[in-house]
């Protein structure tokens, strides 16, 4: 059990790494100059490397981890009214996650509307449903 936790842990780590660098290159996006083409191509061909990555890296941290609460029962029974949070707060993740693949093809079609600080905002998200996961992981306070 110890082996699939670890590689839960560091798949779940690497994919949040994607997520909060994705938006940080959607801010950089949303400032670039109308007539700077080639760095709007740059960013946005890191912007798709980074989620293609990001995608890939997500399946083994979500397959981990259903294999921990599924065959090892870490969060069954009672007294576990964490796990339904955290199984929450995971959804949540994965959302943000669509949102971003969302604005990026608004990005590459010019249709996004934001401006900078919309995304510096929009880039808290992760950092704090993290917080809010790892907190009920370690501290089950329910």
């Amino acid at each position: 059990m110890l082996w699939i936790k670890s590689l839960h842990i560091v798949f779940v780590a690497s994919w949040f790494a994607g997520l909060f660098y994705l938006p940080r290159i959607f801010v950089n996006l949303a400032m670039v100059p109308a007539d700077s083409v080639a760095e709007r191509d740059r960013l946005l061909l890191m912007a798709r490397k980074l989620l293609r990555f990001m995608t890939i890296i997500a399946v083994p941290a979500l397959v981990f981890g259903l294999w921990l609460w599924t065959v090892y029962g870490i969060g069954w029974g009672p007294g576990n009214a964490w796990m339904h949070a955290k199984l929450l707060g995971v959804l949540l993740v994965m959302g943000y996650h669509h949102a971003c693949s969302v604005m990026l093809k608004k990005f590459v079609s010019g249709e996004q509307r934001h401006g900078h600080v919309w995304y510096r905002w929009f880039n808290e998200a992760p950092v704090i449903l993290m917080l809010i996961i790892v907190c009920l992981v370690v501290l089950k306070p329910f």
